[in-house]
């Protein structure tokens, strides 16, 4: 194994071949099934994305309404589920208790091992339908509120946002909420998605696969950043504490959450541009001009100094905060849209398997006896 190169991190490394999606850093897109996720963002629904990134194609009007009823039949969440999620301690963070109802939702299907196209597309209905009620209610079991069912009458987003606020958004809240799942729908092969089809590999069931990503997600290296951000953001309080409180961070060599990527080093991340703008229409309504000065002097502060963009939790943060959306909910909600790219992956991964079993560079010593 001398002569296999070693990359920290599998930086770099081609670790699967996929038609789901691809990162181009030079041309600043972010490619899904042939289409920029960035124009798909502004022109479609994340339904539709979902539709795509499951399907292979962008539904039309007689699909996309079979689709939609589907998900609306699959949205029911078992009671059980909600009383293994009630049993758990009172420190639980929201991903653990998220990833302990997708164990306990596997227990209910009883083709969980099957692997053909047929049951894996029910087990992503299922997954896709149940995951905005499992995780809305996670927050209120959590804080002794009353459970919130599924409103069949709404969209998708409108749907999801309504079981967390506990109101029915208005239109341009609804869109941007609806930006944000589709803009966190897919993103060619982070930890997440990596741990989950290494779980696929092995034959092991879709819901497994999607537990071991949750966990994934969990840390504050990958999805958890949303979180640190907008507690970042509100210790900072005004526009003017912006460059002495993060100049004070970086005195000390302290990580600032919300920049830098392994993959965008030297370009925009695209979805931050998108929520950026998504975050000024929203301040232009609600109000907290203060918010988004405090972002964009942050933006400018950190370039200035480190030469690093913004990623996506930078300016998907504040979007969330003015949607009345909880901060212990921003890691659970990007899990709960990035379940359709992530069951495309596994069925993918079904459909051309092969075991991952990658090997090490030994630093240990040699020849010892006993």
């Amino acid at each position: 194994m001398a002569d296999v190169p070693y990359s920290p991190g599998l930086e770099g490394v081609i670790a699967a071949e996929t038609s789901l999606s691809y990162l181009d850093v030079e041309h600043e897109q972010i490619v899904i099934r042939g289409y920029d996720l960035i124009e798909l963002a502004t022109k479609v629904d994340y339904v539709r994305v979902a539709y795509l990134l499951i399907s292979g194609h962008l539904p039309d009007a007689e699909e996309y309404q079979s689709f939609t009823k589907q998900l609306t039949a699959f949205q029911a969440v078992p009671q059980q589920i909600y009383a293994v999620m009630e049993a758990l301690g009172p420190s639980t963070h929201l991903m653990d208790s998220l990833r302990t109802a997708l164990s306990a939702l596997a227990t209910f299907d009883s083709a969980l091992d099957r692997k053909d196209e047929e049951n894996t597309w029910r087990q992503s209905m299922t997954l896709l339908a149940t995951m905005p009620a499992i995780v809305a209610n996670s927050y209120h079991i959590k804080n002794h509120q009353p459970i919130i069912t599924p409103d069949p009458a709404l969209n998708y987003s409108s749907n999801f946002l309504k079981m967390i606020t506990g109101r029915i958004p208005d239109d341009i809240e609804s869109r941007a909420f609806d930006q944000l799942l589709t803009v966190y729908s897919e993103h060619e092969m982070p930890n997440s998605t990596f741990t989950a089809i290494v779980i696929a590999s092995t034959l092991s069931d879709m819901y497994g696969a999607l537990v071991g990503a949750v966990a994934s997600l969990k840390g504050t290296l990958h999805g958890g950043a949303n979180e640190a951000v907008m507690k970042m953001l509100l210790e900072m309080k005004t526009p003017g504490q912006v460059e002495p409180y993060l100049m004070n961070k970086l005195a000390q060599k302290e990580r600032i959450m919300g920049f830098g990527h392994r993959v965008y080093m030297k370009k925009p991340d695209p979805r931050a541009v998108l929520m950026k703008e998504s975050l000024k229409q929203l301040v232009a309504v609600k109000g907290h001009e203060d918010l988004y000065d405090m972002c964009v002097k942050g933006e400018e502060l950190i370039h200035r100094e480190k030469g690093l963009f913004p990623n996506l939790d930078y300016y998907a943060a504040p979007v969330y905060y003015l949607l009345d959306v909880p901060i212990d909910l921003y890691t659970p909600i990007f899990f709960a849209a990035r379940t359709t790219g992530l069951v495309a992956h596994v069925r993918e991964q079904y459909a051309h398997n092969r075991l991952f079993r990658p090997r090490v560079l030994y630093t240990g010593p040699r020849d010892l006896h006993p």
